[in-house]
């Protein structure tokens, strides 16, 4: 009886199993790439020598926080800690023990953030989210090496609806539609139609193409509708009973278009990319099949592949070739003993035997090429693997290995047989479901606290609940696993509290140099958008620069001149100056005004 109500909903509301191990991939990417950015401000940002040690977390932290990172403030440690981060996103990437991995990931996310709040942003608190439901759904049952050594006969289904899947989905619309309910309190964004105009105005984050779209005058106007608008509605098309996938897919390409524009528009660090790879995630199963039937062609269909039986190298070999080449499942891999043909072409050559659509034999390197040839995905690497040169010397490495495959075979002997299938489980669904409860009562309660809405008497029962003893009780759990959530992303308006900042250093013989770019003269000019991209480097150095005027900023004044003179060994005392242009309604006159932040002497 479930099963018969169950069926049609998952058919309807199910997420492939594809599009998650897209969403798989996307994310370890991100977090790569956000790797990578950071790697190069470990002393600055997460040092006891940088802008916030470690003595400064008490004051920044909200109770239940905590972080591996903090365990110590020496750079080698967090050295350590992104080594930790960076192998959990490489099995993620490849998808081996993929939940597992997924936790030690969304464990490292957390920890890095938490160890220098004033750095984080909205792309951050998104990757936590996304990070923490993909902990229970099956990531690595496609395109992966789970999947590719999964020893389980029974077939895996091509969709799954359970209680994550849900709460991804709700997640996404409180991503958006939150943020826009925060917008309408704004006039910036309705009724004026001016929050575009300001956003592109902003300095800290606008990329030239945006600086160049603030002359479009109206239509900044329509962009800023269109966007309030897509953000309040477009959400729910992944919900829609009619036409499901059509308006799933229209969402899907919309909202990646949308953040698109944000990305070539605004530098917001890996927040357009990451938000491209959520939405991967709901392409719907009728585009997979589209695409198999015209990316598996008879050559795909009639490709076999024979292996030694004695090689278990061989064995793991072709299965995670068949599975990252994106091949049909159903392309047998067969021992080559099983026929005597193939298994007298084996002894000959002594290779592998891949057999064509047509019958023809390809072996060693040749046949590494034929078969990348027939990868949907890989095959523009063929003519490179054809290359003459390349395939004399790919031919003598495959006979190496063919005459040492008990050594080659130390390379794949950390990757195990393993039988699992993939449905849902009545325990995680109902945890699942229990924290998606939670968080929406978290968001709530962002609304019935906010300035805009404190008042508001029809929020009252409303407020009772959100403030309620039980929901405050939970409070340090949702800290704790960073699911305290508000989507406030340029909202309630987009910041006009733009400038720079001059850094003074001063040596003892009384020289002045600019503190914050030693190798540059000192200039109170506005910079241009170049020498602000030169001077930020990333997303975290935009983010720390733009909270350091504000409250939780100040705490950092003292850090921050310290980590100057580190950075300036030569200097005995630095300033920080602020030149304070705020921005301005469209047609008036904007000003600049000097702002000493801070004096520190250096000890």
């Amino acid at each position: 009886m479930v099963a018969h109500w169950f069926e049609p909903l998952e058919r309807r509301y199910g997420l492939d199993l594809r599009s998650l191990a897209l969403l798989r991939v996307g994310l370890a990417l991100v977090i790569l790439a956000d790797l990578w950015c950071r790697w190069g401000d470990l002393l600055a940002h997460y040092s006891d020598q940088g802008v916030v040690p470690r003595s400064l977390l008490g004051e920044l932290w909200q109770p239940g926080y905590w972080s591996i990172h903090a365990l110590s403030g020496a750079v080698w440690w967090q050295g350590v800690c992104f080594a930790i981060a960076t192998f959990s996103a490489l099995l993620m990437l490849i998808g081996y023990r993929t939940r597992w991995a997924t936790v030690l990931a969304w464990v490292m996310v957390i920890s890095l953030h938490n160890r220098n709040p004033l750095i984080v942003f909205a792309a951050d608190d998104v990757l936590r989210a996304i990070l923490f439901w993909a902990m229970f759904l099956p990531l690595g049952s496609s395109y992966s090496v789970d999947q590719a050594l999964n020893t389980s006969s029974i077939p895996q289904p091509q969709r799954i609806l359970t209680g994550a899947t849900l709460g991804l989905m709700v997640q996404q619309c409180y991503i958006y539609m939150f943020s826009a309910l925060f917008k309408t309190t704004s006039q910036d964004w309705w009724p004026d139609g001016t929050a575009v105009y300001y956003s592109l105005s902003f300095d800290q984050y606008v990329t030239p193409l945006g600086s160049f779209l603030l002359h479009l005058g109206p239509l900044l106007t329509v962009f800023t509708l269109v966007t309030l608008v897509l953000e309040w509605l477009g959400p729910l098309l992944l919900w829609s009973p009619i036409k499901t996938d059509l308006c799933r897919m229209v969402a899907v390409v919309v909202f990646i278009l949308l953040h698109l524009g944000f990305g070539l528009t605004l530098n917001l660090g890996i927040f357009p990319t990451l938000s491209c790879v959520t939405w991967l995630a709901f392409i719907p199963t009728s585009v997979w099949d589209r695409w198999a039937k015209r990316a598996f062609t008879p050559k795909q269909l009639g490709l076999k592949i024979y292996y030694d039986a004695d090689c278990g190298f061989c064995k793991k070999v072709v299965h995670l070739l068949r599975t990252f080449l994106v091949l049909p499942s159903r392309v047998p891999l067969q021992i080559a003993q099983g026929d005597p043909v193939i298994q007298t072409a084996m002894e000959t050559h002594n290779s592998w035997v891949i057999v064509d659509w047509q019958g023809g034999h390809h072996y060693k390197w040749q046949g590494i090429a034929y078969v990348v040839s027939l990868s949907p995905v890989c095959r523009p690497l063929a003519k490179v693997l054809r290359w003459s040169p390349l395939m004399a010397f790919g031919t003598r490495i495959y006979e190496i290995i063919a005459n040492n495959r008990r050594f080659a075979g130390n390379f794949t002997k950390p990757f195990n047989y393993q039988s699992f299938t993939v449905r849902p489980t009545s325990v995680l669904s109902l945890v699942t479901l229990f924290v998606l409860l939670l968080i929406t009562l978290w968001n709530l309660r962002s609304i019935t606290s906010h300035y805009a809405f404190v008042d508001n008497q029809q929020l009252a029962p409303l407020r009772r609940v959100t403030n309620s003893r039980t929901l405050q009780k939970l409070a340090p759990l949702g800290q704790a696993t960073r699911l305290d959530q508000s989507w406030s992303i340029f909202s309630p308006g987009p910041p006009k509290d733009d400038g720079w900042y001059v850094g003074i250093g001063t040596t003892a013989d009384g020289e002045r140099v600019n503190s914050l770019q030693p190798r540059r003269d000192i200039s109170f000019e506005k910079p241009s958008l170049k020498q602000r991209r030169r001077l930020y480097g990333n997303m975290q150095w935009r983010t720390y620069f733009i909270n350091l005027g504000r409250q939780r900023g100040r705490l950092s004044w003292d850090s921050f001149g310290q980590y100057l003179c580190v950075i300036n060994d030569d200097v005995v005392a630095t300033q920080l100056t602020l030149m304070d242009e705020r921005t301005v309604a469209p047609g008036e006159t904007q000003s600049v005004s000097p702002q000493l932040v801070f004096e520190h002497k250096c000890p």
